[in-house]
């Protein structure tokens, strides 16, 4: 079985709208059936009260007159539902319907105590019933009654629509007014970025919904301070750190053996740039104080390079976006520094590529390539180093494990650039870092 036409919608507004737009109909149309049921059931009533009336005392008025007369008074005496004619009638069988059984006996109690009276179905027509009668000179009568169906004026079909469009729009509506201030605690949720510094929402509307928003302010604001509570405590171990490191050093440079000085020294850098790389992820997950402005990337991507290959690094530079794009300059530049670290670390030389169209960027959107020609990552690695302290090499030794937050701060940098930055195996060897930003203005 196909389960494409089962499928429910995901949006709580579509399947509100399909289950009240739904329910409603179904009673609508419950209401319409029981409406013309019971409108049937007294016409119907009506109708064979009156047949009884009118039958008998058209048979007695046939009865009475001479039998050359009766032809002419055939046509005065038809009804809509039913005529007489001289004669038999066609051949029929017992009514078999509730409603041809009702006609039948409203003809044996209208007409069948004073004549003798037979009454049979019509095949071919259903609920087509005739009665034929003896008239008192021996002449067969036939009664031929057709009912016809329940009359329906032309507006009503125009009325029932207007009804159904009516309770579709204040479905709509209902449910719009009643889901409008979910999807801005939605939109709010996902616009809350590393700063913490949305917007707070607005604490009107039903109970239920204030509610709600307070309390997403109140955790918004909980979180926020918690968030520069951590990285004021980090900030003051980074610096209380620097004293005792800094006589470490000093001590390390009195050692007379040459060898043991370089190796605390070099553990003293290490433990140096481990405290600084953690104030500096603590901080990228509390945001980024930069205000986004205006550049040329195609400018600053060509100094970021030049740099490097004025250091004598294998680092190269193709494409160019050809636009300028608001941004958070340092953020950006330290992304792709850690990323063509990284490159260079691992593969000794990078290929950095800029454009519109590289990455499947859409309108508006920049996407900067930084590929290395190294041994590349294990597929299912390609997310886990991007988290904090993550490090494909056991080894401790900061010259080829390092700390494992490089490209965890890069992601974070991303983020707040409204970006994403995502890893793959290049197909002719190597790893490709994807980097794709948006423009903040």
């Amino acid at each position: 079985m196909n389960t494409n036409f089962l499928r429910w919608p995901r949006t709580l507004f579509v399947r509100l709208v399909l289950i009240l737009s739904l329910g409603l109909a179904l009673a609508h149309a419950l209401s319409y059936v029981l409406i013309m049921s019971e409108r049937r059931e007294a016409t119907v009533g009506l109708m064979l009260g009156y047949l009884e009336q009118d039958v008998a005392s058209s048979v007695a008025l046939l009865d009475r007159l001479p039998a050359a007369e009766r032809a002419a008074w055939l046509p005065r005496l038809e009804r809509r539902t039913y005529s007489f004619s001289l004669g038999p009638g066609d051949l029929g069988h017992l009514p078999d319907t509730a409603h041809a059984r009702r006609i039948a006996e409203a003809f044996m109690d209208a007409i069948g105590k004073q004549y003798q009276v037979t009454a049979r179905a019509v095949p071919g027509h259903p609920n087509r019933v005739q009665a034929t009668v003896i008239l008192a000179d021996g002449t067969p009568l036939t009664i031929d009654m057709r009912p016809a169906g329940l009359p329906v004026s032309n507006w009503l079909p125009a009325v029932l629509l207007g009804q159904l469009i009516l309770l579709a729009a204040f479905t709509w509506a209902g449910v719009r007014l009643a889901t409008r201030s979910l999807a801005r605690l939605a939109d709010a949720a996902d616009s809350l970025g590393p700063d913490l510094k949305s917007e707070p929402l607005p604490e009107s509307g039903p109970h239920e919904v204030s509610r709600a928003a307070r309390a997403f302010n109140a955790m918004q604001a909980r979180i926020a301070g918690y968030m520069s509570e951590r990285t004021q405590i980090l900030a003051a171990i980074s610096h209380d750190l620097q004293t005792p490191i800094t006589r470490m050093r000093m001590r390390a440079d009195m050692l007379e053996d040459a060898v043991q000085r370089d190796k605390m020294n070099r553990d003293l850098r290490e433990m140096e740039a481990l405290v600084k790389d953690g104030v500096a992820y603590a901080r990228t997950l509390h945001g980024t104080l930069e205000a986004p402005c205006r550049i040329d990337a195609d400018a600053m991507l060509c100094s970021l390079v030049g740099d490097y290959q004025d250091a004598g690094r294998a680092v190269t530079l193709s494409g160019k976006s050809g636009t300028s794009m608001a941004t958070r300059p340092h953020a950006l530049k330290r992304i792709l520094g850690n990323l063509v670290d990284n490159g260079l670390k691992y593969g000794g030389e990078v290929e950095v590529s800029v454009g519109r169209s590289t990455g499947q960027a859409a309108a508006g959107e920049l996407a900067i390539l930084v590929r290395d020609f190294g041994p590349g990552i294990p597929a299912e690695e390609l997310e886990k180093v991007f988290e904090p302290f993550y490090r494909l090499e056991a080894s401790r030794n900061r010259d080829t494990g390092g700390t494992g937050l490089g490209l965890a701060i890069a992601r974070q940098l991303a983020a707040t650039l409204d970006g994403t930055l995502v890893l793959a195996n290049h197909p002719e060897g190597g790893l490709e870092a994807r980097l794709v930003i948006r423009d903040l203005a």
